[in-house]
């Protein structure tokens, strides 16, 4: 922002006029405030304006990225040793909940399955006390809970009838493969990543705002995204987190939003426009002519009556709006400032002050 508007500023310097500039600019020193007087002398193309108080539009600019939100993606993962048998999925593709997506072999489905079919069979044959009962119940419920923890589906548990080396894993989630690492014959081991399955009806947008927009934001706050891929097309969110810290390099904060995604156009690691719908806000702001760039940061020049102009040094914000600076600090609203030809006003006060022409 800092170099984008020196250069906007020494570019209006370089348009204007040099011709019959004031040959004696001097210093007035007042207390220990230094004036600039440029005297009786003509100065072409000087002009005037005044500080104001303007509404600032309620949004906040930013470009982000579309990412996955994590709560709404699973990974399926083996939790036997064994072998791929057959699998009926592959990258990008749609699974609904429940689907069938991989076989796979394992001497430990068997043992698991034939506990289980055991303890129903002794559940149901048993004829002795209560106590007896509640423990033959206990041993089924415990080799029913292995054979789930070993991947196998409530469903196929139900229609068990009798041990089998295979069983089909069944996607968890309904949503879009977005990682597959299944490959038919190949050994397998406990903890070994398979598939991956996301829901990307609803995604994340990551966006860094200026810290000096922070007290705007607030989760909830509604916001339009727009990305390259469908520009005339505009997704709706809202934010739900707003980062704690400050990146202290950037000096900014991330904002994370969840943005509907209808027909999953929005795609993780897509670029993204952002604008945040805030609350209006009145601000103070001066014409980007009005500012100069010098040495170590913004100087304005202040009408103060008799000729006479200070040179004050303004903070602004990096958000401008049709031209117009925010300023942050060293301005107040209704002071008149110079508005052209600020470059040569300010060569003119180093003049006076024997810096050089």
């Amino acid at each position: 922002m800092i170099t984008a508007l020196a250069a906007v500023v020494l570019a209006a310097g370089c348009r204007s006029r040099t011709a019959s500039l004031p040959a004696n600019p001097r210093i007035e020193k007042v207390a220990s405030t230094e004036y600039l007087v440029l005297g009786a002398a003509p100065f072409p193309g000087l002009r005037w304006t005044q500080v104001q108080k303007v509404i600032l539009p309620g949004r906040i600019q930013a470009s982000g990225m579309v990412n996955y939100d994590p709560r709404r993606v699973t990974t399926i993962i083996s939790r036997v040793q064994g072998r791929i048998e057959d699998f009926r999925v592959s990258l990008w593709d749609r699974v609904e909940k429940g689907e069938p997506i991989l076989e796979l072999y394992s001497p430990d489905f068997m043992t698991a399955e034939a506990e289980y079919l055991q303890a129903m069979a002794t559940s149901r044959d048993t004829t002795t006390a209560a106590d007896l009962d509640g423990m033959t119940n206990a041993l089924t419920e415990a080799s029913k809970q292995k054979l789930i923890l070993l991947g196998m589906a409530p469903q196929d548990i139900a229609a068990l009838r009798a041990p089998q080396p295979t069983i089909w894993m069944r996607a968890p989630i309904g949503g879009v493969v977005m990682d597959a690492k299944a490959v038919r014959g190949s050994a397998i081991n406990p903890g070994d990543t398979l598939f991956t399955v996301g829901i990307l009806d609803e995604v994340w947008i990551t966006a860094d705002i200026y810290e000096e927009d922070a007290a705007r934001l607030a989760a909830g706050e509604r916001l339009r995204v727009r990305v390259a891929a469908f520009p005339g097309e505009v997704f709706h969110g809202t934010i739900s987190n707003v980062s704690p810290d400050i990146n202290p390099n950037t000096h900014t904060l991330e904002v994370r939003s969840k943005v509907a995604n209808p027909g999953i156009k929005l795609k993780p690691r897509m670029l993204a426009d952002v604008t945040i719908l805030t609350p209006s806000q009145e601000v103070v702001v001066v014409p980007a002519t009005a500012l100069v760039y010098d040495t170590d940061g913004y100087y304005a020049f202040v009408g103060k009556g008799n000729g006479r102009l200070l040179r004050q040094k303004v903070e602004v914000y990096s958000w401008s709006y049709s031209g117009l600076i925010r300023i942050r600090s060293g301005l107040q609203a209704g002071e008149k400032v110079v508005s052209s030809e600020t470059v040569q006003v300010n060569a003119l006060w180093h003049r006076a002050r024997g810096e050089g022409a």
